[in-house]
């Protein structure tokens, strides 16, 4: 197993990608995720507050609860450009995987803060060499939800879907405390 960390989330011309470093090499895993799986790891990465849990912040809170806790997650699979990942869970003496999609998986790993890794087969596989990115990740953060949103109602405006539009102006005002 590769350990890795998030090196950026940022918006592509095919969606959301989450970049996955491999700490002590030049390689980088992309994984393309959808909007909420960006915003869920966006709002955690940023260390955004939100007035209430989101959903990744209520699993954590419920497994706390429980006294149960994640020791690491791992992307372990690329199956026909389909990542695939697992959640290792310990409660008490018993120990459990489960299987997750990986932006669930980093999304959860940022709450409990703990390591994320990669299966060295899907890293072989999937990653790319990249030179000089910590330097180019810092001059561009990651969006943050608001940001995100601002794209979405754009979008939607130019596309004439006004009534999601609308949806998003009202989620923009809420984010943004503006009632």
């Amino acid at each position: 197993m590769v350990p890795v960390k998030i090196a950026d989330i940022s918006l592509s011309n095919l969606g959301f990608v989450v970049f996955l470093k491999h700490l002590d090499e030049e390689k980088t895993l992309p994984i393309f995720i959808g909007v909420p799986e960006a915003q869920a790891i966006a709002v955690q990465f940023n260390k955004l507050k939100t007035p209430r849990p989101l959903t990744h912040d209520l699993l954590k809170n419920i497994l706390t609860l429980l006294d149960c806790k994640i020791s690491k997650v791992v992307v372990n699979d690329l199956i026909d450009n389909t990542f695939y990942a697992k959640i290792f869970l310990e409660s008490k003496s018993e120990k459990f995987q489960v299987d997750s999609r990986p932006s669930d998986a980093i999304a959860l790993a940022l709450r409990f803060e703990i390591p994320i890794y990669v299966e060295e087969k899907v890293m072989e596989v999937g990653a790319v060499k990249v030179k000089n990115d910590e330097e180019e990740m810092e001059k561009e953060p990651p969006k943050t939800q608001l940001e995100i949103l601002q794209d979405q109602l754009q979008t939607a405006v130019a596309e004439e879907r006004y009534e999601e539009a609308a949806r998003i102006r009202d989620e923009i005002k809420r984010v943004s405390g503006q009632n």
